[in-house]
C-alpha cells in the first residue's frame, strides 16, 4: 500500500501474509518494510519474503530473552542430575549475568566471542578471584552451543556458536595442572601410617575405634585407583569374593548442596569390573567385620543399604547410619589426614588414581590391562595422558636402541 508522507514523496509499504509464528503458535502478520520508494520495489520484497519463508529461511519473530530460552532448554534436558546441576551453575554464574538479557534472535558469534574473552580475563568471585580457565570457558561454550542448537530452526535460523571462537584444545592442554603423584614407596609408607592405631586409652588397636574407621577406604583408593564416588557407592552384593573382582555398579554423587546414591552411568563403564589382589579382599573382609559390629551396636538405628563404606554411627549428626556418606565430608577428612601425614598440600583423593596409573606404567605393566582396570576408553588415552611419566622405561628403550645400533663403539 502507498503511505502518505508530509514534506517528502510518498513511500510504499508491504506486510506479510497471515502465517503461523512457530515461536508463539499464533497466526500473525507484520510489516516487512514501509520505506520502499516504488510499488515495484515493495512487491519484490514481498516475493522474496514468501520465497524465504517457504524455504524455512525466515526466523520466527520472538522477544524471548536468551536467559528464558536457557531455562526452558535446561528444564527439558534429559541428562543425569549431576550434569544438569553443573549446567545450571555455569548458566547462572557465567552466562546470564553477562548476556542473559540479549534477545535469543539477536545473539551472534561476536557476542559469544566477547563473552569468552571476558570470562578468560575478568576476575571471577567463584574462582578465588581469578579468571576462568580455558577448560571452563570451553564448557560454557559447549552449553551455549547445545542450547542454541536446540533453537534451530524453530526460533533462530542458524547456531551462532558454530562460528564462535572458544578456547582450543591446545590452549586447554597448555593450562592443564600437573597434579602430584606418590610413587610406590611413598604409597606403602602412607598405608602403613593409616593402619597404625592412635594409641589412646580407649583404642584397642582394632577396627572398632574411630581412628581406623577410614583405613579400609584409603587403602581401596590407593590400591585400585577408583574414583571417590565409585568407592562410596561400592556394594557388598557386587563384590565377587571367589574371583577377586569388584563390580562398580553404583556411585554417590553430589548434586548442588546435597548428594545421592545412583546407578553408575559414566560413558565406557557398561561393564565396570575391576580385579584386585587377595590382600585388598582381606581389607574388605575387615571392613565387613567392623560394619557388622557397628550394625549390632546401633540396632534399629542402622538402615542397611548394602554399602561397603556406609555412614557409621560416629558423630552421626544427620542422616541415617548405613546410608551413603557425604562425599564432601570424606574429602574434609582426607584433607585433615593429608596435613597430619605431611603429604603434598594439593594432593587430592583423585590423585590416588593418577598415582596408580603412573606407578603401574613405570613398573612396566601392560598398558592395555592398566587402561582396562581404571576404565579408560582406550589404552591410547592412557598412554597419551600418563605415558610421558615413564622416564625409566624411556631410558631403557634409548639404551636398548643404542646397543642394537652399536653407537657406543663410534666414540
Amino acid at each position: 500500500m502507498e503511505i502518505p508522507r508530509k514534506g517528502r514523496p510518498n513511500t510504499w509499504g508491504v506486510r506479510t501474509p497471515l502465517h503461523l509464528n512457530k515461536a508463539t503458535g499464533k497466526q500473525e502478520r507484520y510489516w516487512i518494510g514501509r520505506e520502499y520508494p516504488t510499488k515495484t520495489a515493495a512487491e519484490k520484497a514481498l516475493r522474496k519474503w514468501i520465497t524465504d519463508h517457504e524455504a524455512g529461511q525466515v526466523a520466527a519473530r520472538s522477544d524471548m530473552k536468551l536467559s528464558d530460552w536457557l531455562d526452558k532448554w535446561l528444564s527439558n534436558h534429559r541428562k543425569e542430575g549431576t550434569t544438569i546441576a553443573g549446567y545450571e551453575t555455569k548458566i547462572r554464574l557465567h552466562i546470564k549475568p553477562h548476556i542473559g538479557g540479549v534477545k535469543l534472535s539477536e545473539v551472534t558469534d561476536d557476542i559469544l566471542d566477547d563473552l569468552y574473552r571476558l570470562l578468560e580475563t575478568a576476575p571471577c568471585p567463584t574462582n578465588k578471584g581469578m579468571p576462568l580457565g580455558a577448560k571452563s570457558v570451553r564448557h560454557v561454550h559447549n552449553i551455549l552451543s547445545g542450547a542454541l542448537g536446540s533453537a534451530v530452526p524453530k526460533l533462530i535460523l542458524t547456531n551462532p556458536a558454530a562460528t564462535a571462537h572458544p578456547p582450543t584444545q591446545r590452549q586447554i592442554r597448555a593450562q592443564e595442572s600437573k597434579y602430584p603423584t606418590l610413587d610406590d614407596d611413598h604409597t606403602a609408607r602412607f598405608l602403613g601410617s593409616v593402619w597404625e592405631p592412635c594409641g589412646n586409652r580407649a583404642c584397642d588397636g582394632g577396627l572398632t575405634h574411630h581412628c581406623l574407621r577410614d583405613a579400609p577406604l584409603w587403602t581401596v583408593y590407593a590400591a585400585t585407583g577408583v574414583r571417590r564416588s565409585e568407592a562410596l557407592g561400592m556394594k557388598w552384593s557386587l563384590i565377587h569374593w571367589d574371583t577377586g573382582a569388584i563390580e562398580l555398579g553404583w556411585v554417590v554423587v553430589e548434586e548442588g548442596n546435597t548428594y545421592r546414591l545412583r546407578k553408575l552411568t559414566k560413558d565406557g563403564d557398561d561393564n565396570a569390573l575391576i580385579y584386585v589382589d587377595q590382600s585388598v579382599m582381606n581389607v574388605l573382609k575387615r571392613q565387613k567385620e567392623r560394619q557388622d559390629a557397628e550394625r549390632k551396636r546401633l540396632g534399629s538405628a542402622w538402615t542397611d543399604h548394602d554399602l561397603v563404606f556406609a555412614r557409621d554411627g560416629f558423630k552421626l549428626y544427620r542422616g541415617e547410619a548405613g546410608g551413603p556418606q557425604d562425599p564432601e565430608k570424606v574429602s574434609a577428612r582426607w584433607r585433615t589426614l593429608r596435613t597430619r601425614l605431611h603429604l603434598p598440600e594439593d594432593f587430592r583423593i583423585h590423585d590416588w588414581r593418577h598415582s596408580k596409573v603412573t606407578n603401574d606404567l613405570e613398573a612396566g605393566e601392560n598398558p592395555v590391562e592398566v587402561s582396562a582396570n581404571v576404565r579408560h576408553h582406550s589404552p591410547g588415552y592412557t598412554m597419551a595422558r600418563y605415558g610421558h611419566s615413564r622416564k625409566d622405561g624411556a631410558r631403557r628403550l634409548a639404551a636398548s636402541g643404542a646397543g642394537r645400533l652399536g653407537l657406543s663403539s663410534l666414540v
